[in-house]
């Protein structure tokens, strides 16, 4: 019976790391479980992107009668914090803290700049409707609170995620980094989606009391799954045991980060193919409504459509990777598969075909994932161990600048080449937004053109890292 017994386990175990996806994400030095629980850094994170670009968007402008141009604002404003991405990431690199960690600190700092800004936030939000309502009140007090609120919320999640993503390469095996990376960005995915369906529950009978208690809960859960997170992850080394690693400038370590070869390239390409995979954020769900006739519960359902791509692709492309196929190859067929998504999204006018749309809904999330999971292994493939850092914080910025930047674009396009709101026949409401799928349609060949020369073998060897 117990040799029956040790078979049985045998079987499950073995099958269980073949077919569940990211099982093989864990090894000897990471185990499943604390891989598991050092991801719930990306959950809090995808907690708190909902509640900004999902929920509160909603919000302000339905229920506090915020205008829209001021609530674009609001939500435009963490991204002032992106191109700090980069300098964050070289001082984690670089810090020497009394108790020995080098990451650990600074996660704990942008968890308590992001449980600033959700604290702050509702009150803030609060503040502004009553100003805008009210003659006695000066309207400048709830735009600053709000500012400064959505500001310090942008400022954490950038840190911590930044942070985050180079303490899970400090501790993972390299052979195992893509099903790492995969695993944090389908906990991300997984995160924005329980936290939408919960926050759309919380406040479906809305009151300022549940809003306060919702995005308070937010604030409490933030710092709780945060601590989880990092309990014990990382190693301590004190300084009194180790010498402390030498302090290099951040100008100089971004010559020698500029040096290496393609980087500049690369980043170009990544910030391109961001572009060309987010200009369509804010398009998809009103493109339904306008020019496919779709009601609001359908094209509510898009962004669960765009989700299910985004994790179908994250999932194919850490198996893929980690057997050894290059990372930038895997982009730029990421590209490739993101000009025919696209161009079924433009035939969806014509033919009034849903779900043609549909579809290339699901393969612009599919392509969009195959090409964040590429470009972000090729960065920690070409990172050397002391710039780790440095090389995810500089995705970050190029990424999530890009992402706001295309974003915003978008909507100035489509607002631009479309009639005036209540005249829309299928030419004038289509217009706008197919110009845009159109530019992305071009952005995306940029980015394969820039993409073709890094596919030589010899770029795709990781960098070799410094003896420790």
């Amino acid at each position: 019976m117990s040799r029956i017994n040790d078979k049985m386990v045998s079987v499950v175990l073995r099958w269980s790391t073949r077919f569940l996806p990211f099982a093989d994400a864990a090894s000897d030095d990471l185990p499943l479980g604390r891989l598991l629980r050092m991801s719930l850094l990306q959950v809090s994170v995808g907690m708190s992107l909902v509640l900004l670009v999902g929920t509160l968007n909603r919000v302000m402008i339905v229920e506090l009668n915020v205008p829209a141009s001021l609530v674009g604002i609001m939500l435009a404003l963490p991204l002032l914090f992106a191109p700090f991405r980069a300098l964050i990431g070289h001082r984690s690199d670089t810090h020497v803290s009394a108790l020995g960690w080098r990451r650990v600190p600074f996660i704990f700092r942008g968890t308590m700049v992001q449980f600033g800004g959700l604290a702050l936030m509702p009150f803030a939000l609060l503040v502004l409707a009553g100003a805008l309502q009210s003659a006695d009140a000066p309207v400048w007090i709830g735009r600053f609170a709000a500012a400064v609120a959505f500001l310090l919320v942008g400022a954490g999640i950038h840190i911590t995620q930044t942070v985050g993503l180079a303490l899970a390469t400090d501790q993972a095996p390299e052979a195992s980094q893509p099903n790492v990376v995969g695993l944090m960005y389908v906990m991300l995915l997984l995160g924005m989606i329980v936290s939408a369906l919960g926050f759309g529950a919380a406040l479906e009978n809305f009151t300022p009391g549940r809003l306060i208690q919702v995005i308070s809960t937010s604030a409490v859960l933030t710092i709780i799954l945060n601590i989880i997170a990092v309990w014990k992850q990382e190693p301590r080394r004190p300084s009194r045991l180790y010498p402390p690693p030498p302090q290099v400038k951040f100008r100089d370590a971004w010559d020698s980060y500029a040096a290496e070869p393609h980087a500049i390239r690369r980043l170009f390409a990544i910030g391109v193919g961001t572009l060309a995979f987010s200009m369509e954020d804010i398009l998809l769900e009103p493109y339904g409504g306008q020019v496919l006739g779709l009601g609001v519960g359908d094209t509510t359902k898009l962004t669960a459509t765009f989700a299910a791509g985004g994790l179908i692709g994250f999932a194919l492309a850490s198996r893929v990777l980690s057997r050894g196929f290059d990372p930038f190859r895997m982009a730029m067929i990421a590209a490739l598969l993101g000009i025919p998504s696209f161009l079924l999204i433009i035939a969806a006018a014509p033919q009034q075909s849903v779900p043609g749309f549909v579809l290339g809904v699901l393969l612009i999330g599919f392509s969009a994932g195959l090409f964040g999971h590429g470009t972000l292994t090729a960065t920690m493939n070409a990172a050397p161990r002391d710039r780790v850092g440095l090389a995810l914080g500089t995705w970050g910025a190029v990424q999530a600048t890009a992402a706001g930047f295309g974003a915003a674009l978008g909507g100035i396009i489509r607002d631009s080449l479309t009639s005036a709101p209540g005249h829309y026949s299928w030419p004038s409401a289509a217009t706008g937004y197919l110009a845009v799928y159109a530019l992305e349609i071009a952005l995306l060949a940029v980015t394969i053109v820039a993409m073709m020369p890094m596919q030589r073998p010899g770029l795709r060897e990781p960098a070799p890292s410094p003896a420790e």
